[in-house]
């Protein structure tokens, strides 16, 4: 065979291949979902109901007609929608688009009713009202019309967010349901509570005792908020009701924040104060916390969870599930971090024993008396020492009632200090005999090695000591530092030297001269008459 003839042969050969190709694809019509149309799944088309995608859960709508209950809407995720072909399709023609806005009007009419019933409290009928709003905007075709689509995401993202609130209440006081905790009893709380009956009963018992100073105040920022007052005995198992408790993470305060969770919910840190350790701001913050992890996880236990060891652990544990967590809270447990996996049941077995101590041998002192007192606004910087003199209280009283203050002195700009119940009248009255604190000179300076340099050459610059220079910086061995290092270098107080008039007799060129205190012979200065006080 020719090559002529070859080549002809190879390009007709490709050119039927590609033709062949072409065909295929177009007469192979592949069905695509639309993001803004409902498509309805006839009895016809299904086969298997677990074609459904697995794990969706929501709101089913059920009716009379030929629909089936094809609504699988996930309350915290996307819609997933079943697709019916497009030839099954009825087309829309512009004379019915008013037919199709009827439809969306009557599903935000179900809508408004289901909110006027979830303020009556009754949730039953609220849910019913979204299904029947639901079931109207699967009525109606928006086609391509632009209005009628936007319409429908709204309603949608709408009935989502009402369901998401209505289930999410149903763990809350909103409702009247100030028991929301559930006071489960299993092997994991009933170790707990041995514990506390055993090496931590001392611990409980003090802890119990240091709560009265604060409870009060917190059980009624939680009725404030709407939240469970069961939450009151967080701190029990967070800080033992220490106000300055600090974790080995570096939590601190009654509520255990981190720096960043504390400025996340308002806590200011710097030089002068750390709000995470005053007792109302703090709780302030840990119940602004716990609605939004409550918003996140809906029930009591899995918010607890999160907030000993952040909504990321808990929401990636989740994550791994094959089941739904919300169906059991228990079902996360041995996945959770060790001290995380305690977290839950070791408060629940404070619920039990706080419920009837007796039962379980436990013997709890009366509480603290509430502390009390009274705000001024301080102006200028002071001294807690100061302070307390004036108004013949002690200093540990008065830092009891300013923990936040970091050095025991009020910043450079107005502070509102707390002071004793009927001591406010008295420090308004004495604040100008209180003298400005002014903060002490920094003791300590920083050097970089540079090459050639040893300790004692660093010492003697500075005028300190090697030995306090390795005591500084934790140096094991004297002889050991790197060129770069960055030295931490103690100063030494410069102290002024007192000195007094050696004889009460002028010299013939009009100075007086002086002498050291602490030395016999005469200092070789003078003091010019003309600069000594007047007196002389």
């Amino acid at each position: 065979m020719g090559l002529f003839m070859k080549i002809f042969i190879y390009r007709y050969a490709s050119f039927l291949t590609l033709a062949i190709l072409a065909f295929g694809c177009a007469a192979t019509k592949v069905p695509t979902v639309k993001n803004h149309d409902v498509d309805i799944l006839y009895p016809s088309d299904i086969s298997n109901i677990d074609d459904v995608k697995a794990g969706t859960s929501g709101l089913f709508v059920s009716t009379n007609e030929e629909y089936v209950e094809n609504y699988v809407e996930n309350i915290v995720g996307d819609s997933f929608l079943l697709h019916q072909n497009e030839e099954n399709r009825p087309a829309v023609k512009e004379e019915n688009i008013e037919k199709e806005q009827n439809f969306l009007d009557t599903a935000l009419e179900f809508y408004e009713a289901s909110q006027e019933f979830w303020i009556e409290g009754n949730t039953e009928r609220a849910i019913e009202a979204l299904d029947q709003s639901y079931l109207h905007i699967l009525r109606a075709d928006t086609d391509n019309n632009l209005e009628l689509i936007q319409q429908t995401e709204d309603l949608r993202f709408m009935i989502s967010k009402r369901i998401q609130e209505i289930y999410a209440s149903r763990y809350t006081a909103v409702n009247g349901k100030h028991k929301a905790i559930p006071l489960i009893m299993n092997e994991h709380v009933e170790k707990e509570i041995k514990r506390f009956q055993g090496v931590e009963r001392r611990f409980f018992i003090e802890s119990y005792k240091r709560s009265g100073r604060y409870r009060v105040e917190i059980v009624k920022a939680l009725k404030e908020a709407g939240l469970p007052e069961e939450l009151s005995w967080l701190p029990l198992i967070e800080s033992g009701f220490k106000v300055k408790a600090l974790s080995r993470a570096r939590a601190l305060g009654l509520w255990q924040f981190i720096p960043s969770t504390g400025y996340k919910f308002g806590l200011s840190r710097d030089v002068w104060i750390d709000e995470r350790l005053d007792p109302k701001k703090s709780t302030d913050a840990a119940i602004a916390y716990l609605q939004e992890l409550h918003q996140i996880f809906g029930d009591w236990t899995t918010v607890l969870a999160a907030y000993n060891c952040g909504e990321g652990t808990v929401l990636r544990v989740i994550r791994r599930q094959k089941i739904n967590y919300l169906d059991n809270f228990w079902d996360l447990y041995q996945m959770l971090p060790i001290e995380t996996a305690r977290y839950v049941p070791k408060f629940l077995a404070v619920l039990h024993i706080l419920k009837d101590f007796e039962k379980y041998g436990i013997t709890l002192d009366e509480p603290d008396d509430p502390i009390t007192y009274e705000v001024v606004t301080i102006e200028k910087q002071v001294h807690l020492r100061a302070v307390a003199k004036k108004l013949e209280v002690s200093l540990e009283k008065l830092t009891t009632l300013n923990p936040e203050l970091r050095y025991k002195a009020t910043p450079d700009t107005p502070y509102p200090l707390k002071v004793p119940q009927g001591k406010g009248e008295v420090l308004l009255a004495k604040i100008n005999e209180i003298s400005k604190w002014s903060p002490p000179q920094k003791a300590y300076t920083y050097h970089r090695v540079r090459r050639g340099q040893t300790l004692s050459l660093i010492a003697l610059k500075y005028r300190t000591s090697i030995r306090a220079i390795v005591r500084a910086n934790n140096i094991r061995r004297k002889h050991f530092i790197r060129v770069g290092q960055k030295l931490k270098i103690p100063l030494k107080r410069r102290t002024r030297r007192k000195t007094i008039a050696s004889n009460v007799r002028l010299s013939p060129d009009g100075t007086y001269n002086v002498r050291d205190r602490k030395s016999t012979r005469l200092n070789s200065s003078h003091i010019p008459l003309s600069r000594m006080p007047s007196s002389a």
